[in-house]
């Protein structure tokens, strides 16, 4: 149950964290609103094409390290892909260069400093339940 309020927990901060920027890019509750449903579907359609490329190209490694190697490049790859969608759908929505930038690289830098802390207190929230189970 814990594990499942926690993944709530996390795309719910993952959203406001999207309608935050949005909103103070574009001024629109409108637009934001729209924004943290349409970047997420995009990101969702587009991730399986970008895992079964990296998929090939991690077939090939030959070695360990440059397994390792790969994975690394495809999470960076999987981050870029990631803020050009922010990028592009805040364009969409402003018309504004520098809007799509400050949301490309904001978005990605907000979830990269604040999931850690929300992954931190539920992981402390479900070792506080456990033991709580265990002592029962």
């Amino acid at each position: 149950m814990v594990v499942a309020a926690k993944k709530t927990s996390q795309v719910i901060t993952h959203m406001a964290i999207a309608f935050a920027i949005a909103y103070a890019l574009t001024g629109s509750v409108m637009f934001s609103g729209l924004a943290i449903i349409i970047e997420p579907v995009i990101n969702v359609l587009l991730l399986p094409f970008h895992e079964k490329a990296w998929e090939a190209i991690r077939a090939r490694a030959r070695s360990e390290r440059e397994r390792y190697t790969r994975r690394a490049a495809e999470k960076v790859s999987q981050t870029a892909l990631h803020m050009v969608v922010g990028f592009t759908v805040i364009y969409c929505a402003t018309g504004s260069l520098a809007s799509g930038g400050i949301a490309a690289i904001l978005e990605p830098v907000c979830n990269v400093l604040l999931l850690p802390i929300h992954d931190r207190f539920w992981d402390r929230l479900e070792l506080r339940v456990a033991a709580q189970h265990s002592a029962a």
